[in-house]
C-alpha cells in the first residue's frame, strides 16, 4: 500500500561561541585535503581550531572503515547507514564539546554525506521518492536534533575526476568508490544544493589544490 506523507524539518542553530566548517563532497573532491589546509591556515592565524572527520577515529568509526566500507563485512545498506548514524552521534558530542570551548571545528563530512550517501544507496527510487527519501533519513536519523554548520563548502568535481584521484592515491578502493556509486552520490549531493541552497557554498573542486583553497579561505571572510 502506498500513503502520502508530507512534513517539514527544522535544523539546530550553532548557539555556541565556536565556528563549525564542514567540506562536503564525494570520494575523490579533494575534501580531507582542503579540510586539513584550512585547519593548518586557520591555526595559523592564531585560531583555536580542531580537525574531526567522518567515520571517526572512535571505535564506531574504525570499524566502519575497517570491516564495511572495506568490503570485508557484507551488510544490508540499511544497516551501513545506522552504523554511521551511530558513529554520528558519537562524533556530534565531540564537536559540540569543542564550540562550546570556543574552538572552530573542521569536519571531513558532516550529516549531509549520510544524506546523499543513502539516497546513493536507494538506487533508481532516489528520482521516484528523493524528497521522502531525504526527509525519512534526517529526521528518522535525528539529524534534526543535531547542529548544523555554520558554513558547508560542497567540492564539485566530475565523476571521472574523482575516479582519476581515487585510483592515484590509493590501492585499495572502497565500496562507495566505484563508478556507479559515485555517480549516484554526486546526484544525491547536487539535489541536496538545490533543495538547500542557503546551507552549501559550492566549490569548483576541478582546479588545483591552491587555487580551491585560496577560495575556500575567501569565502569565510566574506
Amino acid at each position: 500500500m502506498q500513503y502520502e506523507i508530507s512534513f517539514k524539518t527544522d535544523f539546530r542553530c550553532n548557539p555556541y561561541k565556536g565556528k563549525f566548517i564542514v567540506i562536503e563532497g564525494v570520494d575523490g573532491s579533494g575534501k580531507t585535503t582542503q579540510a586539513l589546509n584550512l585547519v593548518n591556515r586557520l591555526k595559523g592565524l592564531g585560531h583555536k581550531v580542531v580537525y574531526t572527520k567522518e567515520p571517526t577515529d572512535e571505535s564506531t568509526g574504525q570499524f566502519i572503515r575497517e570491516n564495511v566500507l572495506s568490503g570485508k563485512v557484507k551488510i544490508p545498506n540499511i544497516a551501513i547507514q545506522y552504523l554511521i548514524a551511530a558513529d554520528r552521534a558519537v562524533h556530534h558530542e565531540k564537536i559540540e564539546n569543542y564550540l562550546k570551548e570556543g574552538y572552530t571545528v573542521v569536519s571531513d563530512r558532516y550529516f549531509w554525506s549520510a544524506v546523499a550517501y543513502g539516497l546513493g544507496d536507494k538506487g533508481s527510487d532516489f528520482d521516484k521518492n528523493g524528497q521522502l527519501l531525504l526527509a525519512s533519513l534526517s529526521i528518522l536519523s535525528m539529524y534534526h536534533r543535531f547542529i548544523i554548520p555554520d558554513l558547508t563548502f560542497y567540492l564539485q568535481v566530475l565523476v571521472d575526476t574523482a575516479i582519476q584521484r581515487i585510483q592515484h592515491k590509493k590501492a585499495r578502493i572502497e565500496i562507495y568508490e566505484k563508478r556507479e556509486k559515485l555517480d549516484k552520490i554526486a546526484r544525491g549531493y547536487e539535489w541536496l544544493v538545490k533543495e538547500f541552497p542557503k546551507e552549501f557554498v559550492v566549490i569548483d573542486g576541478e582546479r588545483g589544490v591552491e587555487e580551491v583553497g585560496e577560495e575556500i579561505v575567501s569565502r569565510l571572510s566574506a
